[in-house]
Order: structure tokens, then sequence, then C-alpha cells
């Protein structure tokens, strides 16, 4: 009889690019599906998993082998600050659902994705998996955070008392198809591809927030899928693993829009409104873990995607569904990204 990876959040940004790289990689690959193996994608719409009894009634259905659990209530800076308490009790019924219910059905292994907003707001960097909890996370989105951070607690303690192998991945920035762009709460490359979309239509300037400076690890979504496809075949450990770019793929702001101009063939002003923050100048993240895991592991040395490729790819994919509205937000706004 087959296993059943079942995955929550299936039709989200990480959970498409899941199903991208199990339909496109060969059956039996370091990243297909194993022969024999069924993946189910779980969207919002068949199990409302902040229900105990809809979340149970999933799992009853599909009776999985493996979980990776992608669902979260997810949201932009406004929307954590104005509702620190709807996300933190929303995000820690789903956690407690599926990992309950993992439990009770004797699933082998379940992988949770975390945020980079767990590690604490005043720490050492690079950002390390022994930072976690070493101090509160940043006021602004508490709630998020420390929601986050209690799956990593969970995991340790199903482990200690029953020996559950459930575990938890944190990666960087991640883009890609099925992104949210919605200029109300999208992140910094979806925001930036909206707007250089919606000033080359217009024909205006694309005015940028902040001076261009700052640095970041983006990881494509579909690397992230590939490196959560070997977590769940090869990683053991119940602590967290960063999966992430290496540090010297850190890329300015700057060099981010430049890239998304070219790919959108954008010819107008590009004007940085230097008036507005900038945030952290930098908050990099280590992969080390990653990288000698998988070497022990026996597994490739991984390729990550130019991210010039990724991006391109990422711009296609938003003007092809501009029209549809599908994840995209339709509309001219004025906040910055």
């Amino acid at each position: 009889m087959g296993k059943v990876v079942l995955v929550t959040g299936g039709s989200g940004l990480v959970g498409s690019a899941l199903q991208h790289v199990i339909n496109t990689e060969p059956r039996g690959s370091a990243y297909g599906a194993k022969e024999g193996e069924e993946w189910v994608f779980l969207r919002s719409k068949d199990a409302d998993l902040r229900d105990f009894e809809q979340t149970r009634k999933a799992f009853e259905k599909y009776k999985p082998s493996y979980v990776i659990h992608l669902a979260a209530r997810v949201g932009g800076l406004f929307a954590n600050m104005a509702g620190n308490h709807t996300f933190l009790r929303e995000n820690i019924l789903m956690n407690d659902n599926v990992l309950q219910n993992a439990h009770d059905f004797k699933v082998e292994k379940v992988i949770s994705c975390l945020s980079t907003c767990v590690f604490p707001d005043k720490v050492s960097y690079p950002l390390t998996e022994s930072s976690v909890h070493l101090g509160p996370p940043h006021p602004s989105n508490f709630g998020y955070s420390h929601a986050k951070r209690l799956v990593d607690v969970q995991n340790q303690a199903y482990n200690a008392q029953y020996g559950d192998r459930f575990t938890s991945v944190i990666p960087t920035n991640v883009f890609g198809q099925f992104d949210n762009y919605d200029l109300r709460d999208a992140h910094v490359i979806p925001a930036l591809i909206h707007r250089t979309y919606l000033a080359k239509q217009d024909n205006t300037p694309l005015t940028i927030a902040g001076t261009g400076k700052p640095l970041r690890q983006f990881i494509y979504s579909r690397d992230l899928a590939k490196l959560m496809i070997w977590a769940l075949r090869s990683y053991e450990d119940i602590e967290p693993v960063i999966l992430s770019v290496p540090e010297e793929q850190e890329i300015s702001i700057k060099d981010v829009a430049d890239a998304i101009v070219q790919a959108t063939g954008f010819k107008g002003e590009v004007v940085y409104d230097s008036s507005r923050a900038d945030g952290q100048f930098r908050k990099p993240a280590s992969n080390a873990k990653l990288v000698k895991l998988m070497k022990e592991s026996g597994s490739e040395p991984f390729e990550f995607t130019p991210f010039q490729q990724a991006l391109k790819e990422s711009v296609e994919w938003f003007v092809e569904n501009y029209d549809k509205g599908a994840r995209v937000g339709k509309h001219h706004a004025t906040n910055g990204v």
C-alpha cells in the first residue's frame, strides 16, 4: 500500500511550488515522488484547520504517513500590528490541531514551516538555529512570531514524551509564482514587481521606499520546495534547520529593483524616496547546518536557481495572471514597499 504525503496550505506560495516540483521531477528522483507515493495538497476550503474536528476529518480521509505543514494565518506589517492576538490564536489553533492529529494518527514525520520572524529582535548575526529562543521577537508581530516559535516547543515536547518525529524548517525571504502580490500587504519582491508593472502601464515614475541599500537573502519558492523534500527524506533532527541561500548571495533592494526593471522592460524613471525608512540594513542567516547535513546525507551540492532567472520566471507568472486577478490584488496603492 502506498504512502500519503499531506501538504497543508497546499495552494499558497510554497505549497504551489511543492506541487510544481512533485509534478515535474521524475518519480523516484531526488526531488520527485517515490514510487507508490501519493501527494495531497490540502486547501483552506477543504478543511478549516483552526477547527479540531475538521482537521481530524481530513486526517481520517487521507491517513497520511507524512505531513508538510505550511498552513498559517499570515499578513503584512500593519495587519500584524493591528491583530497580534488574532495571529497568535489562529496559528496556535492550526498548529496544535495538525500536530495532535499527526500524533493520534501515528504520522511518521511532520515538517512544519516557520519564519525568520521567530528570531529575537536583538541578536547576533548571522542567524543560526541555536538563537531562536534567545530573546523576544520584534514587538510588531509578536503574536505570529510566538505562535511559530511554539511549533518548535511542541516538536520537542512530542518527541520527548512520545518519540514523535516532528521537526521544522526556517526559510529566509521566499518569492515566486503564486506569491501574494496584493499591494496592501505584499512583501518586497512581489510588491516591487506589481509597482513596476503599474508604472510601465501608466507611464509614470517608479517610486521605491528607502535608499535601496539594505541587503536581504531571497530564496526561490521552487528551490525551497526541493529543500523541503530533502528535509522530508533526510533531515532527522527535531531542532529546526534554516533553508537559505548562502550569506554571500545577499542582494541589495536596489539590485532587486534593477533586476525587476530589466525583467519587466520598464523604461521610465526610478526614484528612491530616502525619506522613508530602510528598516534593518541586513539580517543574514547562516545555511552552514543545511550544507553540512546535505553533504553527510550523500546529497549532491544544492544548485540554487540564479536570482535573475528566478525573478524572470516570477515576473512572467505575474504578468500572465494579472488579468485573472488571482493573488495579484489589482488596484493602485500608495503605501510603500
